[in-house]
């Protein structure tokens, strides 16, 4: 059951803060976009703007397969289960 329905309070932990970050690391990578909105470097004629963007779609699904992982560690380990 999840803590909504048990009635507990929420409980944040650093754990669960890194998660936090991973998924929130893309979006504010990508609504950021005076940060990239430039032609220069580029890389094998592709404009900074582009592969920029492109390298964040890699990044981003890395990022939640490790939000994932650690989710699952940390649900075995409120559950009293190994946390591997």
């Amino acid at each position: 059951m999840s803590e909504a329905a048990t009635g507990k309070q929420p409980v944040i932990t650093p754990l669960r803060v890194v998660i936090g970050l991973c998924l929130a690391a893309p979006f504010v990578a990508m609504l950021w976009v005076g940060s990239y909105a430039k032609v220069e470097p580029l890389v094998i004629g592709i404009p900074f703007f582009y592969w920029y963007q492109m390298l964040w779609v890699l990044v981003s699904t890395v990022l939640t397969m490790v939000a994932y992982k650690l989710w699952q560690r940390d649900q075995r380990a409120r559950k009293g289960g190994d946390a591997r």
